[in-house]
């Protein structure tokens, strides 16, 4: 049987170039879908990380004009990955992150960068490419969200899927930018892509996808609120019949702690004992007997590191330690290094973003700290399930639907796998936190617990057919009116 072609729309792809977990679903989906009769092309930008990466790339489209930028999109394989890439310099080539300057200021020109790799989709999409039309598009998040307004203006009829990775980003641009964007006029309207007076990039992937899927069931219902719509609530509820909560998985094969390269594998919870050793002289921690916490996150508000720090006191106090990888908001880098100043021993913190350092801090791990405010699914806490650092994670989005709370009605049946707490709460995140280290203290209870989390489901095997019946579904449907 031949696969059906699906060509997938992302700004990062690991394990090429990644800031968070959106990189993740972008590079794990593919593999997972070949097993469900679809072939995945990925359009990504030719950031530098990624021409890099490339060994021997084909051209196999010019674009001398593209949104006024010359361009090209090359042909390439790479990390098992089927890529295209749009090699265009003027937009990608630079120092700074994907999205920020080396100040840490959003690129003024983030709106024409990925308007540009939405116009080559779309083209594409329209058969740009003499040996290749998908019949199906997948985007994602804002970066991927005009693509539906490009086909539409060039009359391309091949249907779309949008994935909300998280609303709170909407790739914005002040509505002088039509011109500039190669957007039709007629779109900037209530019931297109304006949005209080802006193009939004998000708002119109919304509006112009046949259908919009989010990465947990929890979080599909939390997007028809205010509290979570972030504006946008009308549009998710105006849409609900097309919208899908479809729970994101992870690599499996990536993160595997009995055969990862970055450790001392392990196959069962005894096994992590000397990576927790290794860690803890990594991070400077003390040895002691409390349970070695961990965070590897963005830095800001949505993460609840703020949070975090309140309740850091319960922590210690209870004897347990923290290690912290990450970076973001420069006010929190500060306030976590100035803890781990006070609290010598028992809190470490590394600023930046290591990958094999974040293997080895799961795999040394008795507990993986997930404060946040909102988490549309997260695959931190995975990663933590997959390596027996047992989730400690606010009540929200996919937080909620894959961690099973250690209350007394799991613990006697044997199936909890972490402990949830009420988010945005400092006393509750408190409670979760002297209760994490309870549990600790009993060996024997916490160890099966540990092993319930490592034997918990955490890749794609669910996740993966509900994808690929959308996909037919949505193709099916485009030849019956065709």
């Amino acid at each position: 049987m031949t696969a059906r072609a699906l060509l997938a729309v992302a700004s990062e792809c690991a394990p090429l170039v990644k800031t968070g977990g959106l990189a993740d679903v972008v590079g794990a989906l593919p593999r997972a879908l070949a097993g469900q009769g679809w072939a995945v092309r990925t359009l990504i930008p030719g950031y530098r990380a990624v021409m890099a990466a490339l060994t021997r790339p084909r051209t196999v489209l010019e674009l001398p004009d593209l949104l006024g930028v010359k361009a090209r999109v090359l042909a390439a394989n790479s990390a098992g990955l089927d890529l295209l890439v749009l090699d265009a310099p003027d937009l990608f080539d630079r120092d700074g992150s994907l999205y920020l300057d080396p100040t840490g200021k959003d690129w003024p020109d983030n709106d024409l960068r990925f308007a540009a790799l939405c116009k080559a989709a779309a083209l594409i999409a329209g058969g740009a490419l003499k040996s290749y039309r998908p019949e199906l598009l997948h985007l994602h998040d804002w970066q991927a969200g005009l693509v539906p307004a490009y086909m539409a203006e060039i009359g391309v009829g091949v249907p779309a899927i949008l994935t909300v990775h998280n609303m709170a980003f909407h790739g914005l641009a002040a509505h002088t930018r039509l011109k500039t964007l190669e957007l039709p006029a007629g779109g900037f309207t209530v019931d297109g892509f304006e949005y209080y007076g802006h193009i939004s990039a998000l708002k119109a992937g919304m509006m112009g996808a046949q259908a919009l899927t989010t990465v947990s069931p929890t979080y599909a219902s939390e997007l028809a609120t205010p509290e979570f719509g972030m504006g946008l609530e009308g549009v998710i509820r105006a849409r609900a019949h097309d919208l899908s909560g479809i729970l994101n998985g992870i690599d499996t094969q990536t993160w595997d702690p009995a055969t990862d390269p970055a450790i001392k594998p392990f196959s069962a919870p005894g096994g992590k004992a000397v990576n927790s050793r290794a860690l803890r002289a990594e991070f400077g921690l003390d040895r002691q007997g409390g349970p070695l916490c961990i965070v590897v996150s963005r830095l800001s508000d949505q993460k609840g590191l703020d949070l975090l720090l309140e309740a850091l006191p319960a922590l210690i106090d209870a004897g347990g330690q923290l290690a912290l990888l990450g970076s973001g908001d420069r006010r929190l880098e500060n306030a976590w290094l100035n803890a781990a100043a006070r609290h010598p021993g028992r809190v470490g913190v590394r600023i930046g973003y290591d990958e094999t350092l974040s293997h080895r801090m799961f795999a040394g791990a008795d507990a993986v700290l997930v404060p946040s405010r909102f988490e549309p699914c997260g695959l931190t806490q995975l990663y933590g399930l997959r390596y027996g650092a047992l989730p400690v994670v606010a009540r929200t989005g996919g937080l909620a639907d894959t961690v099973i709370h250690a209350n007394s009605a799991a613990l006697a049946a044997g199936c909890a796998t972490g402990i949830t707490h009420r988010p945005g709460d400092v006393p509750a995140l408190q409670d979760a936190l002297r209760q994490l280290c309870a549990l600790h203290a009993d060996r024997p209870l916490f160890q099966r617990l540990q092993r319930n989390a490592m034997k918990h489901p955490v890749g794609w095997e669910a996740s993966a057919p509900v994808y690929a019946a959308l996909y037919a579904r949505l193709t099916d449907a485009t030849r019956e009116t065709a």
